[in-house]
């Protein structure tokens, strides 16, 4: 094609010129810049708060495992109380049969001794 052929729209009228383009996407970039340097200040301030907050809570669960375990060694120790109280419970509840086995022994002799007596 003969570029005496091509129409030239240079100068038409509201047609941009070469240079009216290129500052337009200049324009348009440097705002697009502009947002993405706003969006990425946004994400840091948000993994910052993110940071912030991990570490609130792993400290937070830091302090709940140190009352757990003291939980867990006071469970213990109520363990060995109570093991040592079924013990003596236990002994005590022998002492008592061989108490009210002692006492109905007493009652059948006494019985017997009545019974002898009288007759």
């Amino acid at each position: 094609m003969d570029p005496h052929e091509i129409e030239d729209t240079s100068d038409w009228l509201g047609c941009p010129t070469e240079l009216e383009t290129c500052r337009q996407f200049l324009r348009m970039y440097e705002n697009e810049v502009q947002e993405l340097n706003l969006q990425a200040r946004k994400a840091r301030e948000d993994v910052f708060g993110l940071v912030q907050m991990h570490a609130e809570v792993s400290k937070e669960r830091d302090q709940l495992r140190i009352e757990l375990l003291k939980a867990q060694a006071e469970v213990l120790r109520l363990q060995g109380q109570t093991t040592e109280m079924s013990s003596k419970l236990r002994g005590l509840a022998n002492v008592t049969a061989q108490n009210q086995h002692l006492f109905n022994e007493n009652q059948r002799l006494l019985r017997e001794r009545q019974d002898r007596e009288l007759r």
